[in-house]
């Protein structure tokens, strides 16, 4: 690698001390990254055990809880709970004002609602509205939109475990403050805020209302707090950002997958590591596909110059592993973040398709731009190397991997109005045509019971990188 690349780099790590927010510069790296919440419940019941498998659809009341018989430790707020008429009053109030927060007073039988107050206090009231209630955290806290209508949608929301439905409505009535109880599971993302105001200005059923209304719920989607340092990257945006706290540390245009089966799907994963002078393993659509494999076996001089190793099995199987190098497509470094569709963020050499404005170019994979500056960034933050370290590992030109002292949360989102790296509100590109399944869902009777794990076929992405 050219000294003049060395040094750049070199300085890229070193920069990061200075441009970093100031609890980046003054924290130990470990303890930057996101502290694990412990569940706010109480130690979980059987019936609540079943409750935490994802594909398990939560009860609400129209299935309600029944009594407990078995002793546990601590006890469990039920989902009934009782309402006095002033409370439920409130709660009248509250559903008739939630248009602000991009839900449907529609959605919430303000009648039935009213019919039980006006029949005074009593277990007619509490079932009431204990279940508009429990309605209300259900579309705060995970999203109103159904999961059928989530298309390529592959998170796990972890807030219900987090955030009881049951502990919620306690503490609302405990405190009389339904608004605030209810504020508690709202996203603390700031473009929520900035998305909510939007939809203050927007008129009402138009068109970009209903555009922002959708964007609000994909963050209702996500973990309520996604942590104190992430990675986050919005496909239709073409953006990777690197954040400590609510506040950008780097941004790094990216090249995201093709429209249709190849499309980048929506994730929430771990990053363990960074691996530096990756190999590439070519996939069977060019091994065999293209004759890449005879190829190599065949003409040993060429493959050698363009770093490729050839086996053939005993049943004739050819594989290909392209060996580092400057050539090699994943280029320098890739993001170690094991999951099922074999997605992650990596290096290209092919770094003149990030100057283009319609980057959906990929198999599915997220190429990067600056990734070695990306890669020596977190080496220094995540695994406590020096940069001096991280650059001699990266230009050894031998394959390293740089464990991470503590995983750190990667999300790729699809965001079609967001917040822009200048901090402007935009609208983006709907890429891969996800947006009208949302909105039509809001046109819609509300779901009840909602799955919080997708059916959707999980396809493993082969990422071509030829094309």
């Amino acid at each position: 690698m050219p000294r003049t690349l060395s040094l750049s780099l070199l300085l890229a790590g070193a920069s990061f001390a200075f441009t970093a927010p100031a609890q980046a510069q003054s924290a130990d790296p470990a303890n930057l990254l996101p502290q694990e919440r412990a569940p706010a419940a109480a130690p979980k019941t059987p019936a609540q055990a079943d409750s935490q498998d994802p594909d398990y659809d939560r009860p609400t009341v129209d299935s309600a809880f029944a009594a407990y018989s078995d002793p546990v430790v601590q006890k469990v707020d039920p989902l009934i709970q009782h309402w006095s008429a002033a409370k439920a009053r409130s709660l009248v109030s509250l559903i008739e004002s939630i248009g602000k927060e991009g839900l449907e007073p529609s959605d919430y039988d303000l009648a039935g609602l009213r019919a039980a107050i006006a029949a005074g206090e009593g277990a007619a009231l509490d079932d009431a509205a204990s279940q508009r209630f429990v309605w209300l955290i259900e579309d705060m806290r995970d999203g109103r939109t159904p999961m059928a209508a989530r298309k390529q949608w592959f998170v796990v929301d972890p807030d219900p475990d987090r955030y009881p439905t049951g502990t919620v409505m306690a503490t609302a009535l405990e405190s009389d403050d339904l608004a605030a109880a209810l504020k508690s599971v709202a996203p603390v993302h700031p473009d929520y805020a900035v998305l909510k105001a939007e939809l203050a200005k927007a008129k009402p059923g138009s068109d970009r209302a209903r555009l922002v209304r959708a964007n609000m719920d994909r963050w209702r989607w996500l973990a309520r707090d996604l942590g104190s340092q992430y990675l986050i990257t919005n496909v239709p945006e073409f953006q990777l950002r690197l954040k400590v706290g609510d506040k950008i540390v780097r941004t790094y245009k990216t090249v995201v997958g093709k429209p249709g089966r190849t499309a980048t799907p929506q994730l929430a994963e771990q990053v363990e590591g960074v691996i530096l002078n990756p190999t590439w393993t070519v996939p069977q659509s060019i091994v065999k596909g293209e004759g890449l494999g005879t190829k190599v076996l065949n003409n040993p001089g060429w493959a050698r110059n363009a770093g490729y190793k050839a086996t053939r099995g005993e049943n004739g199987y050819i594989s290909v592993v392209q060996q580092p190098g400057p050539g090699n497509s994943l280029g320098l470094m890739k993001l170690d973040m094991p999951n099922p569709h074999a997605i992650f963020l990596h290096d290209t050499p092919a770094r003149q398709l990030f100057n283009q404005s319609d980057r959906a170019l990929s198999h599915g994979c997220i190429r990067t731009e600056r990734a070695s500056e990306l890669a020596l960034t977190l080496a220094i933050l995540q695994a406590g190397l020096t940069a001096e370290e991280g650059v001699e590992k990266l230009t050894s030109g031998e394959y390293t991997r740089v464990a991470f002292q503590k995983s750190m949360p990667v999300y790729i989102t699809y965001f079609t109005m967001a917040t822009n790296i200048d901090g402007k509100l935009a609208k983006f590109d709907d890429i891969y045509d996800r947006d009208a399944p949302v909105i039509a869902s809001f046109d819609q009777p509300r779901v009840a019971n909602r799955a919080r794990k997708t059916s959707e076929e999980v396809v493993e992405i082969v990422d071509d990188l030829k094309t």
